[in-house]
């Protein structure tokens, strides 16, 4: 029975790092947050809160003061970079938030947590979990379709050409996301936490609305907000059909290469799309990101008012220590 317990644990820490860059939204000058096991994460520009929700109703919460890429590296400044940086922040953040949750259901299950908590999490393990979801990306979304269209253009000669190709290549990615977005819908420990991404979109429009930040009041928000990763994805998906376009290449090897090489770039540009359409809502460039928040309709699901309750804590623990710091919250 441990041994099930364990193996399941291990798959509700797998599946949630393969959807880290779903569920986390990350932009420098606004609030945001990712939802974890049983929590949220909320982040302000130089600081993050995680509040996990424990079995006997009590919240534990853990929170680190953070500095700005752009801080760290001018070149974190520069359009396009400010993306690849803040999503590698994102990242890294969103990992150590899952650890610290991970870590409080195995406690509540009578586990030992492993020795480093998410404050003093070893160099190489970090790494490692950087690189899992990054590897799972790279597998469904890249290689995956370019290895169908590659066979497909054999018995359909009309995918050879590289328009044809390309268009083909990112259908497929799409789909491919799609599905595994229902199927791990299907799975009923990720709508806890579907809920609580909900929590944090609300929560987060609550803050931005300037209201007070009340359970009542987040309640009355949206659960779909433009910054939410799972926009993010589906950009990132489209903006690299345009991209492949351009690759002079057409070997199975050279075009995956290619693809893998200019993932900085696409994501650099889809960040800027994003941060464009999340100021300018009603332009023409906004229009793009719909579809993002049409899949919300999936990665997020109405919470109830503890959940919300968990979303305003780690909020409130990360102006807290924004606060202490001399950090202003700022509001594009």
């Amino acid at each position: 029975m441990k041994a099930l317990v364990s193996l399941r644990n291990f798959f509700r820490v797998a599946a949630h790092a393969c959807m880290l860059p779903a569920l986390e939204s990350g932009e420098e000058i606004l609030v945001g947050g990712q939802a974890v096991m049983e929590g949220v994460m909320m982040r302000a520009p130089h600081s993050y809160c995680v509040a996990v929700r424990q079995a006997d109703g009590g919240i534990v919460t853990t929170e680190m003061p953070l500095a700005r890429m752009s801080e760290l590296y001018k070149i974190y400044k520069l359009p396009i970079f400010r993306g690849i940086g803040t999503l590698y922040q994102a990242m890294k953040l969103g990992v150590k938030a899952l650890q610290f949750s991970a870590n409080v259901a195995l406690a509540e299950q009578g586990e030992p947590a492993p020795e480093h908590d998410a404050k003093e999490t070893p160099k190489w393990a970090m790494t490692a979990s950087l690189l899992f979801p990054l590897a799972f990306f790279i597998f469904m979304y890249k290689f995956l379709p370019l290895y169908a269209v590659t066979k497909l253009a054999r018995f359909y000669p009309t995918l050879s050409g590289r328009l044809a190709f390309n268009a083909a290549d990112g259908l497929i990615r799409i789909a491919i996301f799609l599905g595994f977005l229902y199927l791990i819908s299907r799975w009923g420990d990720m709508r806890r936490v579907w809920e609580y991404h909900g929590a944090e979109h609300k929560v987060v429009f609550n803050f931005e609305s300037g209201q007070p930040v009340t359970v009542e009041n987040a309640q009355r928000f949206t659960t779909f907000h433009p910054r939410c990763g799972t926009s993010f994805l589906l950009v990132v998906m489209v903006i690299s059909m345009v991209v492949y376009v351009f690759i002079p290449f057409d070997g199975f090897l050279a075009r995956f290469l290619s693809r893998i090489a200019l993932l900085p770039l696409v994501v650099g540009l889809s960040y800027e799309l994003i941060r464009y359409a999340a100021k300018r809502r009603g332009s023409v460039l906004a229009t793009l990101t719909a579809p993002g928040l049409w899949l919300q309709r999936i990665t997020t699901k109405p919470p109830d008012d503890a959940q919300a309750a968990v979303a305003i804590r780690a909020l409130e623990g990360a102006m807290a220590l924004e606060k202490s710091q001399g950090g202003q919250l700022v509001i594009a």
